[in-house]
């Protein structure tokens, strides 16, 4: 297929595409830049701008782009460049794809798990509605941008993501050093949930939603067994070989991450019941060997 990835530099991102092309797919990458290969195409997503000629016959978009939700600590300012950064982008892109005489069949639209908010010791799948906060307020607003691809007749999957299990990046890359240095340990109480899944599983998932004309809408990219922090601790821990001694207490969490930190306490047990009932099998099911895997 020839496909468009936005967000294409990031962790996901350089993964799938590095995936796509070795099976032999034409990859585009949407660049906020002007283009200075075959591969590009320019798009700028505050200004509402796509070079839609580039995009001519593209049968599929996957949409990682977004500023990174733990990158920086949350402060009112920060908050508006994650909303933007998403809510603007995803609706640029929508609106762009649906001006197409001949839009491509699929809109990948990566969100996440915060959509249902702190569901504490409940597991919760995609017939779940949506949970409170910031973030979940964000991904409602986030998947609701991309109502003009669905109006359009492009079949748009939400692609719910957790936690990735990685070790160049993203929120679980900072962990390893911490844990490796001997200096990791649980946050808070360590009884939340952390809905987790393993880099390969999310790129894997990503394809087999591409090539799965019969789903959309929410889908949940987490593994099948959601870990606590403290089982992920012990996992950390015990893969690496090091003690994890160490207890973040939760006000130095909310004074290191501010509002965020209401995120990292909380517990999000979520199952990814439309991925297994559509027969996706995952090769790094548990938290032990997603990070063996990231190893």
């Amino acid at each position: 297929m020839r496909i468009a990835v936005t967000g294409s530099t990031g962790l996901i991102g350089t993964a799938l595409t590095r995936s796509l092309r070795a099976e032999g797919h034409d990859v585009l990458r949407l660049v906020r830049r002007p283009a200075s290969a075959a591969d590009e195409v320019t798009w700028h997503p505050q200004e509402g701008h796509v070079e839609t000629a580039g995009l001519v016959g593209c049968e599929a978009v996957v949409h990682l782009a977004g500023a990174g939700v733990g990158d920086r600590r949350w402060t009112e300012a920060y908050k508006r460049e994650l909303r933007d950064s998403r809510v603007r982008g995803t609706r640029t892109l929508a609106t762009a794809l649906a001006t197409l005489e001949n839009p491509p069949h699929t809109l990948l639209l990566g969100t996440a798990i915060g959509y249902y908010g702190d569901t504490g010791n409940r597991a919760v799948d995609e017939s779940a509605g949506p949970g409170d906060g910031f973030l979940a307020d964000l991904c409602q607003d986030w998947e609701a941008a991309a109502r003009p691809a669905t109006d359009a007749g492009i079949r748009t999957v939400s692609a719910r993501t957790g936690l990735v299990v990685a070790r160049g990046g993203g929120a679980w890359g900072r962990l390893f050093p911490l844990f490796r240095a001997g200096l990791g340990g649980r946050l808070g109480t360590g009884r939340q949930y952390w809905s987790h899944i393993a880099l390969h599983d999310h790129v894997a998932a990503l394809r087999f939603l591409l090539n799965h004309a019969d789903l959309s809408g929410p889908v949940n990219l987490t593994a099948p067994h959601p870990a606590t922090n403290r089982e992920v601790t012990a996992a950390m821990g015990r893969v690496l070989h090091r003690p994890t001694p160490f207890a973040v207490p939760a006000p130095a969490l909310r004074f290191a991450l501010g509002e965020f930190a209401g995120d990292v306490l909380g517990s999000q047990r979520v199952l990814p019941r439309r991925l297994l009932d559509a027969g996706f099998r995952f090769a790094f099911p548990d938290v032990t060997a997603a990070i063996r895997a990231a190893l």
